[in-house]
């Protein structure tokens, strides 16, 4: 409470100070202008027509700005990221402000920005959500990776490019299914996802982000990795003393963070990883884990079918 009464607080003063400049309020622009309503994950808000001054609160909402043409003006970090995806290049992230961690977002530095919309997601950021609303209009995407589709086009709509976000969507998936059937036999070939974490290694599972786009291929999993068991298809964990059962005719690896690299290096550098199959052939191919991983948006599955493209096709 009283973290929210000193935002409601620098808010009002802010707008008064503004007010006084002749300059204007978002949150007032907002109430007095062009507006929309937007259903979400923390009930319905009221949006501008046209949004000028967005914060994004998670990696998917950056990589949504910036595929629809948008530069947010503040944007969070992952974490072990510590920035925004290069795969866009560096002009395009020029000028972003940082506003703290996808998990912890700075609000001083978020209402010091004027936003006039902030996206954000209720699974990360749900505590805050009354205080970021007490800036600006605020949209909550529910879930994160396995909605990412239902997220895009939630998040596009709020931006006011419904329109352009179904376009990019529809053009993804064409390209998907038709570089799976260039292959031909697209099922029959089994790729392997696998994650270094801090202390932990990975498998991702269907409903995991580029096990999604995986999916929209055709291209086929390996059984360990349909996690037919478990309700969460996301991912599951193997130690490295069991780093045989991510064996398939392809692995894809990603690492997070410099740590995670090193311990890359290490299971890597062992006999169980050298003995896999597809290590044997050659077939086992690092890629970035901000495109795979983190992106969790329509322009980093792009970014995904362009790996496949240069190590499948």
């Amino acid at each position: 409470m009283r973290r929210l009464a000193a935002v409601l607080t620098a808010a009002v003063a802010l707008s008064a100070g503004l007010t006084a400049c002749g300059e204007s309020d978002p949150v007032a622009d907002t109430a007095a202008g062009d507006t929309r309503e937007i259903t979400h994950a923390m009930g319905t808000t009221k949006v501008p027509a046209e949004p000028k001054r967005v914060v994004v609160l998670d990696t998917d909402k950056i990589d949504t700005t910036l595929s629809l043409g948008i530069t947010p003006v503040g944007a969070a970090t992952a974490g072990e990221a510590k920035g925004w995806p290069t795969y866009f290049g560096e002009e395009k992230l020029a000028g972003i402000k940082t506003v703290g961690v996808v998990t912890e977002p700075d609000l001083e530095a978020i209402n010091a920005l004027k936003p006039d919309l902030i996206l954000g997601s209720k699974f990360r950021q749900e505590k805050f959500y009354d205080e970021l609303a007490a800036i600006a209009p605020t949209v909550f995407t529910e879930q994160v990776g396995i909605t990412w589709k239902e997220n895009l086009l939630l998040d596009g709509k709020a931006l006011g490019k419904e329109e352009q976000t179904r376009e990019l969507l529809t053009t993804y998936e064409k390209r998907a299914v038709d570089f799976g059937a260039k292959l031909g036999d697209a099922a029959q070939r089994k790729i392997s996802i696998v994650r270094f974490m801090p202390g932990a290694i990975r498998v991702y599972g269907p409903d995991s982000f580029s096990g999604i786009v995986i999916g929209d291929t055709g291209l086929g999993r390996p059984e360990r990795q349909q996690l037919a068991n478990k309700e969460d298809k996301r991912f599951d964990a193997v130690s490295p003393e069991r780093v045989n059962e991510v064996d398939a005719d392809v692995i894809f690896v990603t690492a997070y963070g410099e740590k995670a690299v090193a311990e890359q290096g290490t299971v890597s550098g062992g006999t169980l990883w050298k003995g896999l199959s597809a290590v044997k052939a050659g077939k086992a191919y690092p890629v970035s884990d901000e495109v795979w991983m983190t992106g969790i948006g329509v322009g980093a599955a792009n970014k995904i079918i362009d790996d496949l493209e240069k190590y499948l096709a």
